[in-house]
């Protein structure tokens, strides 16, 4: 079973994500994966680890807009996306230019999410932004929703596994659409 949080446990993922890493931590409902969204090599590694092709893009997790201002085209939040944050909804805004492709896949949008979850929040203020966050699976395979699970699918491919418990949400954030209203993923 995991143990809350320590602050150790925080510094020493953020550490990791920093010196180009993967880390695994727990979301508001599944085990997240993420590295550092501005390091290609690291989002390199997480879609080779994934198997995950990198036209499908990758959701950026934040503590606060301010994390997920520097990627985006718009300067504040859409009043739906501000209404459901923090919490369990992603929403597609329009990615400035220079992300990286292996980030936003072949959109010019890039899926964000400012979420609620304590570890989660901690994590992205000790790292000092928004970080990646795509389920810790193979594509295609089951969500890990333990430890155990966890290091049985991406085992020696992870450089930290953040030991905290996960949130209350059931699977993987809902993905809208702020300005359409369109549901990309329930």
């Amino acid at each position: 079973m995991a143990t809350p949080t320590g602050d150790w446990q925080t510094f020493r993922a953020a550490r990791a994500l920093r010196s180009g890493g993967l880390v695994a931590y727990p979301t508001e409902a599944v085990w997240g994966l993420g590295c550092d969204p501005a390091n290609d090599q690291a989002l390199a590694r997480l879609l080779n680890l994934k198997q995950r092709p990198w036209q499908k893009g990758l959701i950026l997790i934040a503590a606060n807009w301010a994390q997920l201002a520097p990627w985006l085209k718009v300067s504040e939040a859409p009043e739906i996306a501000a209404a459901h944050w923090p919490g369990h909804a992603t929403f597609l805004l329009p990615a400035r230019d220079e992300v990286s492709t292996l980030l936003r896949g072949r959109h010019d949008t890039l899926a964000v999410r400012i979420s609620a979850h304590p570890p989660v929040r901690a994590l992205c203020e000790s790292f000092g932004g928004a970080i990646v966050s795509t389920s810790a699976n193979r594509h295609g395979r089951p969500t890990p929703t333990s430890i155990r699970q966890l290091r049985h699918q991406l085992g020696p491919g992870l450089d930290f596994v953040l030991n905290a418990p996960l949130g209350q949400g059931h699977g993987p954030s809902r993905i809208m659409d702020p300005y359409s209203g369109e549901v990309i993923r329930a």
